[in-house]
Formats: C-alpha cells, sequence, structure tokens
C-alpha cells in the first residue's frame, strides 16, 4: 500500500500555499491526491490510513468548493531507487527531515533525566527520588535500551547513586548496526563498546555519533535516525543520564515493557521524601547555602541538590543537579516547563 507516498505529496503540493489565493492551486493538489489513491485502492483496501485519507479528501472537496473534473499537478519526479517508505534513502536515517516530509510538520520531543540520588524526571514532567538499588529500566522501546545500575550513597543509608549506566541503540535497517555504550564511574569512554564512534558501516552510520565534551566528565550522543540526543555526565561520585527523545520513539513500546522510569517513574515502593530525617552528613542550612550558588531558583533541582549533599557530604552533588538542569534547558521542548516546584 502507498498511501504515505500519496500523503506525502500532497503535504509537499500545499506546504506553501496560504492565503486567500490559494483556491485554484489547492484544489489541483486535491485531485492529485485523490487520483493518487484511487491508483494505490486495490492495495490499500483493508488500510485504515487509506480510508481516513479518502474521506478527508472529499470534505475538503466540499469545503473549498473545488470540482472533480479539472486539472491535476504532474506527480513529483521520484529518486531513482526509492525505499517502502516513499522519502529519498538519505532521509530515511534523517528522522526530522523524514517526519517533515511525511507529516508536514516538524516532531514533538520529550525529556528525561535521571541524576543524583537518583532523582527522575520523566517524560512526563513528574519529578520522583528514589531508592531503586541495583539494575532498573530507564527505557525499554523498540529502538533503545537504557539500564541504570544503582549503588547505596554511603554505608548504612537508604539513597542510592548511579554507578553504572548502559545504553543499547538497536539495530536499524539501513541506519546502524546495534551498538552499545557503557559508563562507569571514573570511566566515561567516547566511544561504544566495539571501539566505533558512530553507527557502522551501513548508509546511515553517521547518522548516530558520540562526541566528548568534557573528559571523563560529559559525553553527548546524537541518534539523528531516531531524532534523539542523549547525555551522560559524572559529577562526584554518581553518573546522570538526560535524553531529549521524539514523541514517538518515547513511545514504541509494548506493554510488556511496562517498567521504565522515564515512562512512569519509580515504584510507589521505591519512592523516597527529599526530606531527610534525622541526622545527616552535612547540615541542612549548609546544604542550602552550597546549592544556591549554582542553583538560585528553589525548584526541585535545588531541594534534590539539598537532599545528595546533606545525604551523602558530597558537595560535588550541586554539579550533578546543575548539570541536569542545564541539559533540561538544552533539551525540553517547551521552556515554560524547565523548572518543577513542588
Amino acid at each position: 500500500c502507498k498511501i504515505l507516498r500519496c500523503n506525502s505529496e500532497y503535504v509537499a503540493a500545499t506546504l506553501h500555499l496560504r492565503g486567500p489565493d490559494r483556491g485554484a492551486a489547492f484544489c489541483t493538489a486535491l485531485r492529485s491526491y485523490s487520483l493518487c489513491t484511487r491508483r494505490t485502492a486495490r492495495t490499500c483496501r483493508g488500510d485504515l490510513a487509506f480510508h481516513s485519507a479518502v474521506h478527508g479528501i472529499e470534505d475538503l472537496m466540499i469545503q473549498n468548493n473545488c470540482s472533480k473534473e479539472g486539472p491535476t499537478a504532474p506527480p513529483r519526479p521520484r529518486p531513482a531507487a526509492p525505499n517502502p517508505h516513499g522519502f529519498e534513502s538519505l532521509d530515511v536515517c534523517d528522522y526530522e527531515r523524514s517526519f517533515l516530509y511525511k507529516h508536514g510538520r516538524p516532531p514533538g520531543f520529550q525529556h528525561c533525566a535521571a541524576f543524583g540520588d537518583p532523582h527522575i524526571r520523566t517524560f512526563h514532567d513528574d519529578f520522583h527520588t528514589c531508592r531503586v538499588e541495583g539494575s532498573w529500566p530507564l527505557l525499554d522501546n523498540e529502538y533503545l535500551f537504557v539500564q541504570a545500575t544503582n549503588s547505596p550513597v554511603a554505608k548504612g543509608s537508604n539513597a542510592t547513586v548511579t554507578s553504572k549506566l548502559t545504553i543499547i541503540f538497536k539495530n536499524m535497517k539501513e541506519c546502524i548496526d546495534q551498538k552499545v555504550y557503557q559508563a562507569e564511574l571514573d570511566n566515561l569512554p567516547a566511544a561504544f563498546q566495539d571501539g566505533s564512534v558512530n553507527g557502522g558501516s551501513r548508509p546511515g552510520g553517521s547518522s548516530l555519533a558520540i562526541r566528548e565534551l568534557s573528559p571523563g566528565r560529559h559525553v553527548e550522543i546524537r541518534a539523528g535516525y531516531i531524532g534523539t540526543t542523549i547525555a551522560v555526565r559524572q559529577a562526584g561520585r554518581q553518573l546522570s543520564f538526560s535524553i531529549r527523545a521524539a514523541e514517538e520513539v518515547a513511545r514504541a513500546f509494548t506493554e510488556e515493557q511496562d517498567l521504565q522510569l522515564c515512562v512512569g517513574g519509580c515504584p510507589h515502593s521505591q519512592r523516597m521524601s527529599r526530606s531527610p530525617r534525622g541526622r545527616g552528613r552535612v547540615p541542612a542550612e549548609t546544604a542550602r547555602a552550597l546549592c544556591r550558588e549554582t542553583l538560585p531558583v528553589e525548584d526541585v533541582y535545588f531541594q534534590s541538590c539539598v537532599f545528595d549533599v546533606v545525604t551523602s557530604g558530597d558537595a560535588n552533588f550541586t554539579m550533578a543537579a546543575r548539570g541536569a538542569l542545564e541539559d533540561a534547558r538544552l533539551f525540553l521542548p517547551d521552556a515554560e516547563k524547565l523548572h518543577i516546584f513542588q
């Protein structure tokens, strides 16, 4: 069924039509769209997208007073060897370009982060502090698997920190071979586990790339083929993870993949209050003064910083919260959601 190609050609033909003078050209595009759907009718008979397109064309033609008879635009020239998705092979591994081509608009994005104790900011802007000890999946979907391994922040403490991160970029058609990135405390490599720095020898291998922004402290991985960017940092004795993922990618999982901290936050039984009771390793006021130097807004990043410094006695945790806030400022699609207050 080639309905996606019909949709793409219609979007491309109408993308720049604006204002009251678009009438004739718009009707021509609609007739071309209708002709394209008729040509695919036999193979698309059971396809929901096909039937939606047919009904949509009828409605638009009525709304715009378009006659069914009249000129149609000649089909745009196709690449010599089109792929099944109907856009140029170079675009298959450029998620943002191909999404714009298919839908006529840029994709939406979501942000998740895990840092410090760990504290989890989910794709839905929920914020939890977790005691999760051992290995837990942050993401588990069709494209990515990310696992954080957490250890106690101090002997006898309920609080934990991320000591190891494993990120698997799953094999994807002509774009990339499967690649695994693994970071541990004091070992933040600027390469994948096999020593490579990109997605391999496939045509779209360069659509996955890793670069070191600060040696041993900050690595960024860009996965252009799925519209996703990941930041991994080390501050003090803990690792942090931040991601900006296309909405379609973040939602590409089944019911069986139900445990993902980036999606649902940490389970209720694993959530902690950020008001530490009992004796901390640093007085709360001292911790607040330290955190205020790098985090002037007293939001959840600030509260998390205070909690971590009090619990661990390690002033480096101020940099963990600061790094997470910087990533959020860079990755969040909506700047107004940067600060969360609880």
